[in-house]
């Protein structure tokens, strides 16, 4: 992949230090061979709330891990060879191998919460500004 130049952003965007950072980030998640899975969607249920939901077939609720690090969001799933049950497969179509997937997460976007379901994760975000951060009327005087 060619490099950018974002110095032309850096003259008119303050505070955006970090996106050619993302930007190698998105573009380095998307050549790790892992990027097709598990399958995943991104739901806006309103103006400040979302939903990730991560088709998680064949994982238990100890078998994954999500952290949330600053604007990051990963999810790990991990199987040992003992919670594999040492089954002898003819056709093996769900795949239970392990995985990690990070997201990219805006400033101030909390996870509010995370539940499995039918073999779906979902993982509630919602966008909590600060007083400080929304915008203020400044009076001329």
């Amino acid at each position: 992949m060619s490099r950018f130049d974002f110095s032309p952003l850096y003259r008119s965007a303050i505070g955006f230090d970090r996106l050619a950072s993302l930007m190698e980030n998105a573009a380095n998640n998307g050549s790790n061979g892992n990027s097709g899975y598990p399958p995943y969607n991104i739901e806006l249920l309103n103006e400040n709330q979302y939903r990730i939901s991560m088709a998680v077939a064949g994982f238990a609720r100890d078998e994954l891990e999500i952290t949330s690090h600053e604007n990051t969001l990963m999810i790990k799933g991990h199987k040992t060879p003992e919670q594999q049950g040492g089954r002898n497969y003819l056709y093996q179509g769900i795949a239970e191998r392990g995985f990690e997937r990070r997201f990219q997460l805006a400033d101030h976007i909390k996870v509010t919460g995370a539940d499995l379901e039918n073999g779906l994760l979902h993982i509630d975000l919602v966008r909590e500004v600060p007083e400080a951060a929304k915008p203020r009327t400044i009076s001329i005087g």
